[in-house]
């Protein structure tokens, strides 16, 4: 009963939060990628 709206949503709209969940998932790629780095600029620049 907790996640009935969002379950009607997908079979409503056919919409689901993969978009909002592959996003979060490069964030926290780009984020243990710059792990370490001192110079932020030249990891950015690269």
């Amino acid at each position: 009963m907790n996640h009935y709206r969002d379950i009607l949503n997908y079979f409503d709209n056919r919409s689901t939060n993969a978009s909002a969940e592959s996003f979060n998932a490069k964030i926290k790629n780009f984020r243990l990628q710059l792990r370490g780095v001192k110079d932020r600029a030249f990891f950015l620049f690269r």
